[in-house]
């Protein structure tokens, strides 16, 4: 059978199809494993363009086990502590740990014993959150709104999982700014925590009690371990091929044909590419109620410093951390730019990351790679122009960064951008990494279904389809493919 995509998704496919005894082939256009989960090489810097956090670790780790693989030998992690260190426009800041009395007493120190006994009864909810949905739900192929009518659901409506994230968040903690350590996560569902539908906290779960994890070596390392382990247990991986058609013999697909003219035999196929990819190769879109909705796009700034990049004395004496959130004084209003007007964050809240905090190889000797994220419309919300507003954009973030951060980052430092239109010119849908939104109308099994009702043998994979978007839905969303395939193992 046939994978076509070497992203996370198509490698979870592949991974547990070969471990179930199918021979697998592995059809990728680029010349390297990840997808999303991008590399780029700059003067001797390692950069990773696409997800820079990791979370749910024994996903990963079942999806190499699918080959008889061992996380520990193949994919060494390190546990991030603090998951994050956050900034606050007030000059405050907090680090966020996943060790619950170590978090409990940060917040004490933070903002008071109130807050802190919320905190502790906001972790149970999360966990208690997480336990409901993600066998029932995350982790399982449903085909229609009455799948979901198990005892499951009524679990999780007592919970308040089909609330408003903000609103549920509130009734745990009254401090602003501990409210958006919780619920900025939102934005990974392409949603506003005012509208996105509280059962997504357990988003919150994943990185602020589940743990947040780096792999030696950079992000790169996920996709290179699980292609070589599912390439040691069989898999061929054809690197450099693109797939332009599938021939048909009724409902079923019979091959699939390359941009190279060969004609590869298949008895099945999961189309793991982006979801407009997937759908120009079936030669149908399924009819649905209403459009599909795309998450907000973002703009990112790498960056290559000198030194160890130290701050100054804004960002306080433990400096800044692997992970940074720094956030501005707008909020509400920061949503409302980039999901209602479609116009960039007038006053942005920035994801900065130093993955050479952890690893010092990511970068030449005497050097520190640093990364921002920005938060952008997509282009379905708004037609910017992306590569003439790029680089004043970028300026803009840099800028934004040295002030919160006290790193001293220069315009003269970056080396690559990425921004909206660049993500179009990957293909991804609406120029967003983050693909569809979870709005009502894309959860579960509204969202687009990983059955295609057109062919018998075909299946999709990735974060278009179910679960969603993310690394660990991403895995997860090849092995519920390969589950249509072969059955529940």
């Amino acid at each position: 059978m046939i994978v076509v995509g070497a992203g996370l998704s198509g490698l979870a496919a592949a991974s547990h199809l070969c471990g179930r005894g199918r021979t697998v082939t592995v059809l990728e256009r680029d010349g390297v494993p990840g997808g999303r989960a991008g590399r780029l090489d700059v003067g001797g810097y390692r950069l990773d363009t696409g997800p820079t956090v990791l979370t749910m670790p024994d996903i990963v780790r079942d999806t190499l086990a699918a080959t008889g693989a061992s996380m520990d030998e193949r994919l060494p992690l390190i546990r991030l502590d603090p998951a994050y260190r956050t900034f606050f426009a007030d000059g405050s800041s907090l680090d966020v740990h996943t060790d619950a009395e170590a978090m409990t007493e940060a917040v004490r120190a933070f903002a008071g014993p109130r807050e802190a006994e919320g905190y502790a009864r906001l972790r149970a909810w999360l966990t208690r959150l997480y336990e409901v949905e993600y066998a029932g739900f995350i982790a399982a192929n449903v085909d229609s709104p009455l799948g979901l009518l198990t005892p499951r659901l009524a679990r999780l409506a007592a919970l308040g999982g089909f609330g408003r994230w903000e609103s549920a968040v509130r009734r745990f903690l009254r401090d602003e700014r501990l409210l958006r350590v919780f619920t900025f996560q939102a934005l990974y569902a392409g949603l506003s925590p005012r509208r996105a539908l509280a059962l997504y906290a357990v988003i919150a779960y994943m990185d602020t009690v589940g743990g947040v994890f780096f792999p030696r070596g950079g992000m790169r390392a996920l996709p290179d371990a699980l292609a070589g382990a599912a390439a040691d247990a069989g898999v061929e991986f054809r690197y450099g091929t693109r797939v332009t058609s599938l021939e048909r013999r009724g409902r079923r697909v019979t091959a699939a044909l390359t941009a190279d003219g060969d004609r590869i035999p298949c008895d099945a196929v999961v189309l793991s590419c982006d979801l407009p990819a997937a759908y120009r190769l079936l030669g149908h879109v399924p009819r649905r109620p209403a459009r599909l909705v795309a998450a907000p796009s973002a703009v990112v700034v790498h960056l290559g410093v000198s030194g160890d990049g130290r701050p100054g004395d804004r960002a306080g004496a433990n400096g800044t951390a692997h992970h940074n959130l720094l956030f501005g004084r707008a909020w509400r209003t920061t949503f409302d730019d980039l999901i209602r007007a479609g116009r960039p964050m007038r006053d942005p809240s920035l994801l900065l990351t130093r993955p050479t905090v952890t690893d010092p190889a990511l970068a030449p000797d005497g050097r520190q790679l640093v990364s921002v994220l920005a938060p952008a419309p997509n282009l379905a919300r708004a037609r910017l122009d992306w590569d003439r507003i790029g680089p004043a954009y970028a300026e803009e973030v840099i800028q934004a960064t040295a002030v919160r951060s006290g790193l001293r980052v220069h315009v003269k430092d970056v080396l690559h951008v990425i921004t909206p239109a660049d993500w179009r010119r990957q293909g991804l849908l609406a120029g967003t990494p983050f693909s569809l939104a979870h709005t009502f109308g894309q959860t579960g099994p509204f969202r687009p279904a990983n059955l295609p009702r057109t062919t018998d043998n075909v299946v999709l994979a990735g974060c278009g389809t179910v679960p969603g978007v993310g690394v660990p839905t991403a895995l997860v969303s090849g092995r519920l493919a390969a589950d249509r395939i072969t059955g529940n193992p």
